[in-house]
């Protein structure tokens, strides 16, 4: 369904589970044991399973907060972008590690919901790829002292929101960890 032409395969991407990020994070361990049977799902159906990676002034940059945390280690082979932005297409090398898989289906696990994951999803979209967002495997932090809306009500509205998505040759959609299929749609 992709518009991308000969990119039928699938990826899945695992977004800034870093420490720094989890730490105070929504739902935490379950999201984390989300990822973690997604990445092994993966890995037995020889689905490509590719890190993102976050690198900031409060992520520097080899520091123990950087690093992924330790429940989902990567496997030997499992690429690992490097970003700087929120869209996890900016700036990195992801779009030539999809390419070079044939990837041109996605679905999206990580952190934080309201930031690199809505920025990332949005962004492979327009690009062209088709999304699928895995409801009960992504997670933010609690900024309501900002004026944001509590990290449930975040999860919930990017769930209901990207449920309704549409473009021409693209598809996208929500879709609980249990449910997970890596076929071609």
């Amino acid at each position: 369904m992709t518009t991308l032409s000969g990119r039928s395969g699938t990826a899945l991407l695992v977004i800034d589970v870093q420490n720094g990020v989890m730490t105070e994070a929504y739902n935490r361990d379950a999201v984390i044991a989300n990822i973690a049977t997604l990445v092994g799902k993966a890995r037995a159906e020889s689905v490509p399973v590719i890190w993102v990676q976050h690198s900031s002034e409060e992520l520097p940059l080899d520091s123990p907060q950087w690093e992924y945390v330790s429940e989902l280690p990567r496997g030997d082979g499992e690429p690992l972008v490097h970003k700087k932005y929120g869209d996890s297409f900016e700036a990195t090398d992801l779009e030539e590690r999809l390419a070079e898989r044939g990837v041109g289906r996605l679905v999206v696990t990580g952190a934080q919901s309201d930031a690199c994951i809505r920025a990332t999803i949005h962004g492979g979209f327009t690009r062209g790829y088709d999304v699928t967002l895995v409801s009960d495997a992504h997670t933010t932090e609690d900024l309501s002292q900002w004026g944001a809306p509590t990290p449930d009500k975040v999860v919930s509205h990017l769930n209901m929101y990207w449920g309704w998505q549409a473009a021409p040759g693209r598809t996208a959609g929500t879709v609980e960890t249990a449910e997970v299929s890596f076929a071609p749609a």
